[in-house]
């Protein structure tokens, strides 16, 4: 292969990379703007791509939220991680991983209602997601039941249901700057077999 052939056959690569990377730049800000919801053809409009470029990377809008999501799993998995690491009460370190999972899942308004849906479509890029997220809970939830510090009925996968819940609520129009705090203590007084206080965050 000449030198010119392997320069023509890198550079659509590299043009479809950017192309990528600028669509997933501009598809964050807009649904930051406008909530998950907001129009994938506008997102290609915005991005000054037609949107057969947009829907050759990003086939629906579930593939576009796990790929913004895949970003944010780093943040995600350091905070885990720190967790494991700094904190030797088990039901204090399920009590702050559920707080960045709800974090995490408050990234976009609208956010939680396609996680919520992702486990029960198979084919939908997020359940796998979502998965990781559930086994995760569950690892620190089992950890808190072995230490007493939950209830030995309580799942993961309904903890992970119940943070996406708590999230979703943040958001309603009715809430205000005290319902946060209010639904954490709710979902935590569903778990807990004792008394917890919230963690300082």
């Amino acid at each position: 292969m000449s030198e010119t052939t392997g320069a023509r056959e890198r550079r659509p690569r590299t043009d479809a990379q950017r192309n990528r990377t600028h669509i997933l730049d501009v598809a964050e800000q807009h649904f930051a703007e406008h909530g998950v919801t907001g129009s994938l053809d506008a997102i290609a409009k915005r991005a000054g791509v037609g949107p057969g470029t947009l829907y050759r990377h990003f086939p629906n809008r579930e593939v576009l939220l796990a790929a913004l999501l895949k970003a944010r799993e780093d943040e995600l998995v350091s905070r885990r991680d720190a967790i494991r690491r700094e904190v030797d009460d088990p039901t204090e370190a399920l009590d702050r991983w559920l707080d960045a999972l709800g974090r995490w899942a408050t990234a976009f308004d609208g956010l939680p209602e396609p996680l919520r849906a992702a486990p029960a479509e198979g084919t939908s890029p997020l359940a796998l997601t979502c998965q990781g997220c559930i086994t995760t809970t569950d690892e620190f939830l089992q950890a808190a039941q072995r230490d007493g510090g939950a209830r030995p009925e309580v799942r993961g996968a309904d903890l992970f249901l119940g943070v996406l819940a708590v999230s979703w609520a943040r958001g309603a129009a009715m809430a205000d700057e005290s319902s946060p705090p209010a639904l954490n203590t709710l979902l935590r007084t569903g778990w807990a077999s004792r008394a917890v206080e919230p963690s300082e965050r």
